[in-house]
């Protein structure tokens, strides 16, 4: 147990609120626990999350030490569309999470990479071994993993030199005013929900930026093309939001009604170049639309030909 103590800078409605700002690492379920527990005090009192602060109050916060946590392999089901000695292409399927996260070690794809492949870079830690970009729980599609260190750094630097190309495939609410376009935004986590994230201000956020592509149209719905130059959590999701027309299934950032009768939103990491870390060749992938995902455009007779 660890014990982190602040002066508020600043009034706050919320005591929650106050803290999210200070362990921008725990999500809100996680800041809840804290407060449950007799953990947080202000000026040597119990607090509640929902107690306004004011400037000058003494916070302080005992947080428990981390639990140490090792991913198992485990024998799931996933499409690897090609390997060598240095790297995997992986088509993941929704609904599969990329790697572990609170507190849950089972059943994600690093499980399923630890059972079918003999090595991974071991930069990601011992609970992402191998990651070195992900995709959504509910998005399907492309990612690369290293399969040693070099690959890793070699593939991490790609991606930070944009050098990197990832392409997704979305179908969007509402039709789109411009036919391509680019948003340039800054994303951070949500101030009202530490779950999700939100278009910030520079001084909250990251920077992110994402090109599209009108590809077709149907009354009511956009299919689109996605081109990321930077790679935030759930940029794409975020900015279909704040373009105002959010993705179709993602009960997220879009409507809760689930339509289509999907489980997840309809986006897919259609297309995946780099260059190969140790051959220096340029490699590009390309994995098809899920079924789900072809019977709503057939249903709204929308054509997909993307080269």
């Amino acid at each position: 147990m660890r014990t982190e103590q602040f002066t508020a800078e600043n009034n706050f409605s919320r005591a929650d609120v106050a803290l999210s700002e200070r362990l921008t690492d725990y999500t809100r379920s996680a800041l809840k626990k804290l407060f449950e527990s007799g953990l947080v005090t202000i000026n040597g009192r119990p607090a509640k999350p929902s107690q306004s602060v004011c400037a000058g109050d003494n916070i302080c916060v005992q947080l428990p030490d981390p639990v140490e946590c090792v991913a198992r392999p485990e024998d799931i089901p996933i499409e690897i569309i090609y390997e060598d000695n240095d790297v995997a292409v992986i088509n993941k399927p929704q609904g599969l999470t990329v790697h572990a996260g609170n507190g849950n070690l089972d059943g994600t794809l690093v499980n399923a990479l630890l059972y079918k492949l003999d090595n991974l870079s071991g930069i990601g830690g011992v609970i992402r071994p191998g990651i070195v970009h992900r995709i959504d729980k509910n998005t399907s599609g492309l990612l690369v993993v290293a399969k040693n260190d070099k690959a890793h750094l070699s593939l991490a630097e790609q991606i930070a030199e944009k050098s990197c190309r990832r392409t997704y495939v979305a179908l969007l609410e509402g039709n789109l005013k411009e036919d391509s376009g680019t948003v340039t935004t800054y994303i951070g986590r949500s101030q009202s929900d530490r779950t999700k994230m939100a278009v910030v201000p520079p001084e909250k956020g990251k920077i992110a930026i994402t090109d599209y592509t009108v590809l077709d149209r149907a009354q009511g719905y956009t299919l689109c093309r996605f081109d990321l130059q930077t790679g935030r959590t759930h940029q794409i999701r975020v900015h279909a939001k704040h373009l105002n027309h959010p993705i179709v299934g993602d009960d997220v950032y879009g409507r809760k009604k689930r339509e289509f009768s999907l489980e997840g939103q309809l986006l897919h990491a259609f297309r995946l170049e780099f260059t190969h870390p140790t051959s220096g060749e340029r490699l590009s992938f390309t994995a098809p639309l899920p079924e789900y995902f072809q019977a709503v455009l057939k249903k709204l007779k929308l054509s997909f030909n993307l080269c």
